[in-house]
């Protein structure tokens, strides 16, 4: 938790002179970009200071850097004129949607922002809905006008007629629309006339975007003189106070050391107000009195209960659960039991890795993680993204796991189950049209509407959640990179059972040691290898893709034979391999069939067979085939 280094005074502001506001948008729309023109323009830093300098101030994660993605929702205070603006930076990924229907309850009103060129997108859709179900006020802004292909005209009217699908009180559909190059730091009230492409270069601020927030966004509702309450809706923590519970004030006001009662479902936990922060800036201050409509941080109650309500201990009036939209694909965790196990982690034995998926249930409440037996751990959530990154994190802190192929999310209802449908969205080059369509169509994607406009073409297809799982990466092969995909979950459907979709065999190591050139020359003109010369594998260890369905084992750690024939030099240097496969996490995610499993160290990421020796899985294949037989004949076992 990041705290201011010096005392500042603090003044409680009345809830009149308080803008709470969430940014929302599709995932590069420019969010982030935004946040940081706000900050910048306000004063919040001196001239000198290296943020000036800083893009993305506010995705300080590593992962977040990386990727260039904002994956949890953050918010900081910016001061104008005698206001204070509380800002709301939110996840534009689907698979994060999690982080925005939880934050969006601390906002009154809300900023989105529309790529000019890309227009109205799946997840614009998806925030859109929930601010509007919440009666958040919007205001549009339309951003990258200075992008050659933007078509300001058609992503207005494209708004317009996403608003009146969406809209839940006539108020929304009288929305202020602004136009802007975030990147620069500019926003116009009117569309600026002359070459767009240059706006950049024209003249203008922030400041008409900031003037039409206080005029036009409500200050929070919440009779301050009525007894305390406040959701909890994000966690912080600080080594030396503990545990920070981070909401915006319902109403009421508390003071530091006034008693206070957390509901939190069945449980009640009753506690005092140890320390009360706001935030000003990108730091929590600390202060004595906050009002409703303040968002704050509040030390001295031990919990984790995302969703739960802080009332005064005379009156314990819970408020209304968080709605989270269920997740839709599901994977098994489990503690490493590779050959390699232990060598390359911190945290390897599966009582770690509980605690640590248990840490988790409890901050992370868009992920749905539970014990299924032993040390087995199903974690579900929105998509492959969403559970690569969680992967990612639990590798660099130094833990040791292995993971099943992702499942999609059955839901049972009147006796039946169900399966979600989603509307996927691709943008590729026209000339990859045919390719795509192939691509889609062979898992069974709906096509809903086909645009071209110049050599872009915009797909919109209804496909099941199970068939979409390595879609992405398959598609960005066949496109060279170029295809943009995008979805989420529209509707669920009654689940009927299909063949599962084509994959190549893999070339599986037959032998535990270290690869040789001399063998991988050879093993690689029946595949595509994962791995190169000189790297560890052991027996039943995935080390490429075969040319063909089935799977063949060999044996990468085969040296040349020796004999008493002299070999040419020419012979003994000719080892030519090619490139391997660089393995990601989304990519084996993707790729691995029921008989596999990924194996996850701090070091490498490795795919192997759940029944590592050849005679296993043999035994393994007859076993099912006669049990099959049985079936058709009906004979019961």
């Amino acid at each position: 938790m990041v705290k201011c280094p010096l005392v500042m005074e603090y003044t409680p502001l009345s809830k009149e002179n308080i803008r709470n506001i969430a940014i929302i948008a599709h995932v590069d729309h420019g969010k982030t970009t935004l946040v940081d023109a706000f900050m910048k323009q306000t004063n919040l830093f001196r001239n000198n200071e290296e943020e000036m300098s800083q893009t993305q101030i506010l995705d300080s994660g590593e992962l977040e850097k990386e990727k260039g993605i904002t994956i949890k929702a953050k918010n900081i205070s910016i001061r104008y004129k005698d206001y204070k603006i509380n800002i709301i930076d939110t996840p534009g990924h689907a698979d994060f949607g999690g982080e925005v229907e939880r934050t969006l309850n601390m906002a009154d009103s809300c900023l989105l922002l529309v790529d000019a060129q890309e227009g109205v997108m799946p997840q614009t859709k998806f925030v859109l809905k929930k601010a509007l179900e919440m009666d958040l006020l919007p205001i549009v802004v339309v951003n990258k006008i200075d992008k050659k292909l933007a078509n300001i005209s058609k992503t207005v009217g494209k708004i317009q007629d996403l608003f009146l699908s969406l809209a839940t009180n006539t108020n929304q559909l009288d929305f202020p629309v602004y136009y802007a190059v975030a990147r620069a730091g500019k926003i116009w009230k009117e569309l600026p006339t002359g070459d767009l492409t240059k706006a950049g270069e024209y003249e203008g601020s922030i400041i008409p975007l900031l003037d039409k927030i206080i005029e036009y966004c409500p200050p929070p509702q919440g009779d301050e003189n009525a007894p305390f309450q406040m959701q909890i809706t994000s966690l912080e923590y600080d080594p030396h106070l503990g545990r920070y519970l981070v909401g915006k004030i319902n109403r009421g006001s508390i003071r530091t050391n006034d008693p206070v009662i957390l509901i939190d479902k069945e449980k009640k936990i009753q506690g005092r107000v140890r320390e009360i922060f706001a935030k000003e800036g990108l730091s929590w201050i600390p202060i004595n009195l906050a009002q409703a409509g303040e968002i704050v941080a509040l030390a001295g109650i031990e919990s984790t209960a995302i969703g739960a309500t802080l009332c005064a201990l005379d009156t314990p009036e819970p408020l209304e659960d968080i709605h989270i939209t269920p997740p839709s694909v599901k994977v098994k965790f489990e503690a490493n039991t590779s050959p390699f196990s232990g060598r390359e982690g911190k945290y390897v034995t599966a009582k770690q890795l509980e605690q640590r998926l248990e840490q988790e249930k409890d901050l992370n409440i868009s992920l749905k993680i539970a014990k299924i037996s032993g040390s087995s751990y199903s974690v579900a959530g929105r998509g492959e993204l969403q559970l690569s990154i969680l992967v990612e994190q639990l590798r660099r802190e130094g833990y040791e796991f292995q993971l099943s192929k992702p499942e999609v999310v059955l839901i049972q209802k009147e006796g039946k189950e169900y399966e979600p449908v989603e509307e996927l969205v691709i943008d590729c080059p026209t000339e990859y049209l045919s390719t795509v369509t192939e691509e889609v169509s062979n898992r069974k994607g709906e096509m809903q509407d086909i645009e071209s406009e110049g050599l872009q073409t915009r797909f919109t297809y209804k496909i099941l959640t199970r068939n979409l799982i390595g879609l992405h990466r398959v598609l960005m092969n066949a496109t060279k990179g170029t295809a943009v995909t995008n979805s989420f979950v529209t509707d669920y459907v009654e689940y009927i059972k299909q063949p599962p979709l084509f994959r190549k065999g893999v070339i599986i190591s037959q032998d535990t040691g270290t690869t040789l050139g001399f063998s991988l020359t050879t093993i690689q003109d029946r595949g595509h290898l994962f791995v190169g010369s000189s790297q560890e594998v052991y027996e039943g260890m995935i080390i490429g893709i075969n040319n063909h369905e089935q799977d063949i084992v060999v044996n990468p750690c085969k040296a040349r034979h020796k004999t008493n024939v002299r070999v040419l030099r020419s012979e003994l240097t000719m080892v030519n391999l090619k490139s391997p496969i660089p393995l990601t996490i989304e990519y084996a995610l993707s790729f691995i069939n029921d008989d596999e499993l990924i194996e996850i160290t701090p070091k490498n990421i490795r795919l192997r067979k759940k029944l590592l020796t050849e005679t296993e899985r043999t035994w393994a294949k007859r076993k099912n085939l006669t049990a099959y037989a049985k079936q058709q004949m009906g004979i019961e076992e």
